[in-house]
């Protein structure tokens, strides 16, 4: 969301107007060229786009879509998991995940939190798949909560920082478990992966990856979009054949698909975006340093962005913790600073999933998360003087409450 017409002081959680302006007359052309070719579903400018993709991912194939929830819907169809199939991820996460889940057949489970950077927790994890599942005759992992076979893993890249992927990657592979990334907040963030001996992309690690391109994503369309990245050329043609009704060739329909497509006007403006990500990312990183450094005086009463040394985060958002959330918001919000809470209510606290019959204090980590978490104004645009302007209200905030 942007501040519109406000103070000229007031800081905007983000701003979508800029970037955009800045590209006027590129997207323009775009455009013009869907209005004179009629090229507005599929064609090159969708081609051009997913090799684009691909190459940016470090992946060898990238299919575009119609959304970041689809793409994850697809990825887990197209990697072979069955109807009914346990997938595993995290609570802390946007409910796109797990909708995702139960959207492709699959039924969601999930283990906590790191404490420091919230992401899908390796030693959860292990948890959870050594003494929460069992093995049947056939040597199939079945989950004892729900009496289901385990399929597959979905750590989520949360606001723009890869999860411990080795260390995932090795569970899962002891165990027979296909990977999914949800790194639709993650484009271009980097894990150094000690088993490679060097860094690798968001979306490069697991079978399949998912992404989103909405508007406020670190690389965002004119609208809705996502994409699919795999190194697995099977799995990309069966994702192109869902994400078309089915048809691998037109009117004939091997199975039934989705209407998943991606218009081809919004491929051709991420196509204008993408050589501009690179640039836009260190920004982010650089104002994330910077915010880091501001709120360094704050330490005890602010929790800042843990980045562990494997890490090249992408800050899609840069997340506070503090223990007065309500009170902090509302001060900078008096003060005409825009702030979010990514987000407020852990998955499996959702009335949408009564069904999954988990309850409070079954994962202490993601519940404490959700009580105190505050996203900062973050966008590559945004100024020192800016960032100055928070971190003061935030100094001034924290004064208040203690001086009570």
């Amino acid at each position: 969301m942007t501040t519109a017409k406000g103070n000229e002081n007031d800081v905007p959680f983000l701003d979508l107007i800029t970037p955009h302006v800045e590209l006027e007359q590129e997207l323009t052309k775009v455009f013009q060229q869907g209005l004179r070719t009629a090229g507005f579903i599929g064609g090159p400018m969708v081609e051009d786009f997913e090799k684009a993709f691909a190459d940016f991912c470090s992946t060898s194939h990238a299919v575009a879509v119609s959304s970041g929830t689809d793409a994850l819907r697809f990825a887990i169809m197209g990697a072979g998991i069955q109807p009914g199939d346990v997938i595993v991820t995290v609570p802390h996460t946007f409910i796109a995940t797990s909708e995702a889940i139960s959207q492709a057949g699959a039924h969601p489970e999930f283990v906590d939190v790191d404490e420091q950077t919230y992401n899908m927790s390796p030693e959860r994890l292990r948890e959870y798949l050594e003494k929460q599942c069992s093995t049947d005759p056939a040597g199939k992992l079945i989950s004892r909560r729900s009496g289901r076979r385990v399929g597959g893993i979905i750590p989520v890249h949360l606001y723009g920082q890869m999860a411990d992927m080795d260390a995932i990657l090795a569970l899962a592979e002891q165990y027979g478990l296909v990977v999914i990334e949800d790194a639709c907040q993650a484009h271009g963030a980097e894990y150094f992966s000690k088993k490679n001996n060097r860094w690798m992309k968001a979306g490069s690690m697991g079978c399949a990856a998912a992404f989103s391109f909405y508007p406020g994503k670190n690389l965002g369309a004119c609208g809705e979009a996502g994409a699919v990245t795999t190194n697995d050329a099977k799995l990309a043609g069966k994702v192109k054949v869902l994400r078309d009704h089915g048809q691998a060739k037109k009117y004939y329909h091997d199975v039934e698909g989705y209407n998943g497509r991606l218009d081809a006007i919004q491929a051709g403006f991420l196509h204008v975006k993408l050589p501009h990500l690179a640039n836009w990312n260190a920004a982010r990183r650089e104002r994330a340093a910077e915010y880091n450094q501001l709120l360094e005086p704050a330490e005890g009463s602010v929790t800042r962005p843990h980045e562990p040394s494997w890490s090249r985060a992408v800050y899609h958002l840069y997340v506070i913790r503090t223990n007065d959330r309500d009170g902090m918001i509302k001060h900078l919000k008096e003060a005409g600073i825009a702030t979010g809470i990514h987000y407020p209510i852990p998955l499996h606290m959702q009335k949408a999933y009564d069904y999954l019959n988990y309850r409070q204090g079954d994962f202490p980590v993601s519940e404490q998360v959700a009580s105190e978490i505050v996203s900062l104004p973050m966008f590559p645009t945004l100024r020192a003087d800016q960032q100055v302007r928070v971190a003061q209200e935030i100094m001034r905030c924290l004064r208040v409450e203690v001086a009570r």
